[in-house]
């Protein structure tokens, strides 16, 4: 899609036409054109970002594929789909479109990168930066050489812009890429990603110096220009950057502080802000460098500190990174005509360009990092992610387009060897370099409740008068403001006694997703430490209402509360949660359920259930296979009346529903800690099998069922276990129970002839209850497991989880679903053999569990 229009085709374009119905034809006007243009190119990208997920490609790969896709290296060699929906007049609306969001994107560059972090990270950062900017400058230089000969054309370009335009290309490192890549992988804050970060801002810098310098002495692309010229530029430039810094830095510290200071007017700044980097723009394009130039360097000048930087990324970056910024990659590989590069010539200059971009960032980089006292392997790792190209390298390729120093078929190489370099150091960096803090994490022993490995006591009133009692740890995990209120009342029912204080040692993770957005990755950096996510203080000034929220509850409860945040990927969530789990010993992990029920928002002003998504389930289930203790997942249906209530103040009642097995156990154990409490009163309800015949012998035989769906079906454990053993474990678990509770509890004793699952929920719609707790069911008694051929909405919450937490069933009571640790717990769906010896699905296999 070629640019140059002349002003008369310009001046024929109109911007809306008057509709189809009068004769118009859409396509021919601009700004239905670019509605369109802009739905392809989104659809297209989405799609694609979607494919390059499994991965872990950043979202500039998918863009830049799309626009190239797009263009004449694709469906554009089609000429009639080209001038139909890529003429040559809608050039310059697109791009233009598409460069307001890039100067908003370099504004949101210099936002995220902090002068001070950069000055304050060492020796060493700057070594290997200067290396890895040094080096493959220097290889870019002698590559441009042999291009200028090979490629032709590549000659008409002045000497000095071309060789500058070469060296940036080959030497620049894409900062914001990389960082969205070392958060990816739970490298941001480690040893290695804070030297690729802080290496990677001074060559950032560095390369923005140098690109200032190739615009400067490359003009129109042409020799003719006055050497004086350049100069005045250059100097210009430097002025332009001493007085934003000396000047306007000030002016938006006072901007900052007025803006955190309230007062209602915060639109009034976060728009003078916006104003202000449209005015920078302005003035480095009239000084004769770029636009973007302007833009990254107010970035710079606003103040990092405070909330006011966070609330200008908030209102600024949805409309550019999702909107605006994919057309701008879309129109680089719209420019990007790949059939450029024919025959044996060009594609040895293409591996020659990435090999050269490669082996001199790598080598660079390597080399120094080794000298520094790095190890080999975190050297050779650091090297490749210095190699990450993306953003910022199209940036500079475009502009060197622009200025017609790069022709068509080494703008397309240097296209492509972005796209590699960037392509290439996730899978490079996970098949070389595991994170320190998988290798080096302990492993601890088991942790629950209940059993000989239990760390907790059983009963807090059993141990010496509160001295020596060792605390329960318990680790909630949240979404969101609207988990808040019903886990403080869980916990406060949990905690059982209100003295002695402090038995309950509260840590709060808030689970955010992480995106390529700025502020995901802002909040990345302020939640991490070492690659895990970190006890944080309270902000200061208390907005955060979630801080609020348990800070409250801390000084009112007596109950020692640690925020911490989590920022990750959705699929790489339930590591950060088990390594919280690990090093905080926790011994009881809190999910709340992926399905919400919202109060007053349905029709009718009834209540609607909120469902966050199946990744977010998936987190659970992950959560829920491999965490290193028990685990509980609250479904909540505005648990304690929705509100958060003080100690004083709770009173409700919980029913605990008992069938048999460790997770029934593990369920019995936390009721007893919920019965001291003085505003809880708890009953429990044992279910027996009442049919004819199976008092004493029932037994139920399960078989591993491959052709089972595991999302779709109950999960079991196949472990060995010795049946009567199991019974009688559970007929100790009741007794001891009932010896310690006495009248504390109420317990009764149900025989059940028909449906099970109609009598556990008839409890749940009671409206007596305003908690049921129940146990996952893992190993099941035989009642359950007669129940693994149900139909399952919801398998990872067991079958009787599952009826309670079904919307369909009218269950009005919140549930908390538990599971207990077991090292040897290998779930599989499976089906229902034999009942009381009588054969349904076959004979008995070697691999058949038999569950009494």
């Amino acid at each position: 899609m070629s640019s140059s229009v002349s002003a008369a085709d310009m001046a024929a374009v109109k911007t809306s036409s008057n509709g189809m119905w009068q004769g118009d034809d859409p396509l021919h006007f601009a700004f239905p054109l670019l509605i369109l243009q802009t739905l392809l190119i989104l659809l297209l990208s989405r799609i694609l970002a979607f494919l390059l997920r499994p991965l872990r490609q950043p979202k500039v790969i998918a863009e830049i594929v799309a626009g190239i896709l797009l263009g004449p290296s694709a469906l554009g060699r089609n000429k009639a789909y080209l001038r139909a929906l890529f003429p040559p007049w809608s050039a310059p609306v697109l791009e233009s479109v598409a460069s307001l969001g890039l100067l908003f994107f370099l504004f949101l560059v210099g936002l995220e990168l902090d002068l001070r972090s950069v000055r304050r990270s060492g020796r060493r950062a700057f070594a290997i930066a200067a290396a890895g900017i040094s080096l493959p400058f220097v290889c870019g230089v002698g590559v441009a050489f042999v291009i200028r000969r090979a490629i032709p054309g590549a000659d008409e370009a002045g000497y000095a812009p071309f060789l500058v335009f070469m060296g940036v290309a080959l030497s620049i490192t894409a900062f914001p890429v990389l960082a969205r890549i070392l958060a990816e992988l739970k490298l941001l804050t480690t040893s290695i990603g804070e030297t690729a970060l802080a290496a990677a801002a001074f060559n950032d810098v560095a390369a923005w110096v140098l690109l200032a310098l190739a615009v400067a002495i490359s003009g129109s692309g042409d020799d003719r220009r006055s050497p004086v010229t350049s100069l005045w530029v250059l100097l210009s430039g430097a002025a332009f950057v001493a007085v934003w810094m000396l000047a306007v830095r000030p002016l938006m510290s006072w901007v900052a502080r007025r803006s955190d200071a309230g007062g209602g007017g915060d639109a009034v700044w976060v728009a003078a802000t916006l104003a202000g980097v449209l005015a920078s723009g302005l003035a480095t394009d009239m000084i004769g460098i770029h636009a973007i130039f302007g833009a990254f360097v107010f970035g710079l000048t606003v103040p990092k500190d405070g909330a006011f930087a966070g609330r200008v990324t908030e209102r600024v970056e949805d409309l550019v990174s999702e909107l605006l910024l994919p057309l701008y990659f879309a129109s680089s590989g719209l420019k990007t005509d790949v059939a450029t590069i024919r025959g044996g010539g060009a594609l040895a200059m293409l591996a020659l360009v990435i090999g050269t971009a490669c082996a001199g960032k790598i080598v660079g980089t390597f080399a120094v990092a080794m000298a520094c006292g790095m190890g080999a392997k975190e050297a050779i790792v650091l090297g490749v992610l210095m190699n990450t190209k993306g953003l910022v390298e199209l940036i500079v390729l475009n502009i060197g387009r622009e200025r017609k120093v790069l022709n068509e078929e080494t703008f397309a190489i240097l296209v492509l060897m972005a796209l590699v370099t960037t392509f290439i150091t996730t899978p490079m960096v996970m098949a070389i370099y595991k994170p320190a803090r998988a290798a080096g994490r302990r492993r601890l022993h088991p942790r629950k409740l209940h059993g000989p490995n239990a760390s907790a006591p059983s009963s807090p009133s059993s141990s010496v008068a509160g001295a020596n009692a060792k605390e329960l740890r318990v680790l909630a995990c949240i979404h969101g403001r609207h988990d808040v209120p019903a886990l403080i009342n869980l916990i406060e029912t949990i905690r059982g006694h209100t003295q002695p204080r402090r038995l309950v040692k509260l840590y709060i993770l808030r689970m955010v997703e992480l995106t390529e957005r700025t502020s995901s990755i802002l909040m990345a950096r302020a939640a991490r430490r070492n690659g895990l996510p970190f006890l944080r203080p309270p902000r200061r000034g208390g907005d955060d209402q979630i801080d609020v929220a348990f800070g409250t509850y801390a000084q009112l409860g007596h109950v020692h509360v640690r925020p911490m945040t989590a920022v990750s990927a959705l699929h790489t969530m339930h590591e950060d949660v088990e390594a919280v789990a690990e090093d905080k010993r926790v011994s009881l992990i809190i999910v709340p359920f992926h399905k919400r029920q919202v109060t007053g928002q349905g029709a009718h002003g009834g209540d609607e259930v909120e469902n966050l998504g199946p990744e977010w389930r998936a987190v659970n289930r992950r959560i829920l296979r491999e965490a290193p203790c028990s685990v509980a997942v609250l479904v909540d249906r505005g648990f304690g009346g929705g509100e958060q209530v003080s100690s004083e103040q709770v009173a409700h009642g919980v029913c605990v529903i008992f069938f048999g097995g460790p997770d029934d156990r593990e369920a019995l154990e936390l009721a007893g800690r919920m019965a001291e409490h003085p505003g809880v009163q708890v009953t429990v309800v044992r279910f027996l099998d009442g049919k004819a015949g199976r008092e004493e012998h029932a037994e139920v035989t399960l078989r591993p069922s491959e052709a089972k769906n595991v999302e779709k079906s109950y999960t079991f454990s196949t472990a060995a276990v010795n049946g009567h053993r199991e019974k009688e474990l559970d007929e100790a678990a009741v007794v001891e129970f009932q010896q310690k509770m006495g009248a504390m509890v109420r317990f009764e004793e149900r025989v059940v002839v028909g449906n099970v699952v109609e009598e556990v929920v008839a409890i749940g719609k009671s409206r007596e209850f305003g908690l049921v707790v129940v146990g996952k069911g893992r190993l099941p008694s035989a009642m359950v497991a007669e129940l693994a051929v149900r139909p399952a909405e919801h398998p990872e919450l067991g079958p009787i989880g599952d009826a309670l937490a079904s919307a369909g069933h009218g269950v009005a009571s919140s549930v908390l679903v538990v599971q207990q640790h077991d090292m040897n717990a290998d779930e599989v769906p499976v089906t229902v053999v034999h009942i009381d010896g009588h054969a349904l699905g076959g004979e008995l296999g070697k691999d058949d569990v038999a569950v009494p």
